[in-house]
């Protein structure tokens, strides 16, 4: 069976953004593989037209430009936020979070929830950077399709792999 829209896809890779023998930054294992709807938006689309009609037991080594994956870095998604936000709901400063590098869950106005990563601490303000940990890096995919299957009706109406 070939991958192609509405089929659910399995499949290991490592993943490397220096290059194809690069350090391995993140992998899927057999045991514990990708798995994703294809053809609903789940994956980068420029991922998934490189896996378009693979079929299982296929195996797979491509490069995503930036662009064609997370983007380039940009400068308004690198905010000062007032130090204050930093205070729990008695008014106490939380150390533990003000830490250069650290990656931390952030919420709007509205409600929405993204992560950014502290970059610097100043005496009345924090500045974190809301981009993409990936922005900005070419991707270096090489792994194997393991199951190509029907999604069920179930993963359709739900979104998701079951």
């Amino acid at each position: 069976m070939k991958i192609e829209k509405l089929k659910v896809v399995s499949v290991t890779y490592d993943l490397r953004t220096d290059g194809f023998e690069g350090q391995i930054i993140e992998s899927a294992t057999e045991e514990n593989p990708l798995k994703f709807i294809f053809g609903i938006d789940m994956m980068l689309p420029a991922f998934e037209a490189q896996l378009e009609g693979l079929e299982q037991g296929d195996t797979f080594q491509f490069k995503l430009a930036a662009d064609d994956a997370y983007g380039q870095p940009n400068a308004e998604n690198i905010l000062d936020i007032p130090i204050d936000a930093f205070n729990d709901e008695n008014g106490k400063r939380q150390e533990e979070l003000l830490k250069v590098g650290n990656v931390i869950p952030m919420q709007d106005n509205e409600g929405n929830q993204f992560y950014g990563e502290i970059t610097e601490i100043g005496e009345n303000s924090v500045k974190m950077d809301f981009n993409h940990p990936m922005a900005g890096k070419d991707l270096y995919f090489i792994g194997k399709v393991i199951e190509v299957r029907d999604a069920t009706p179930e993963e359709l109406d739900h979104g998701h792999v079951h």
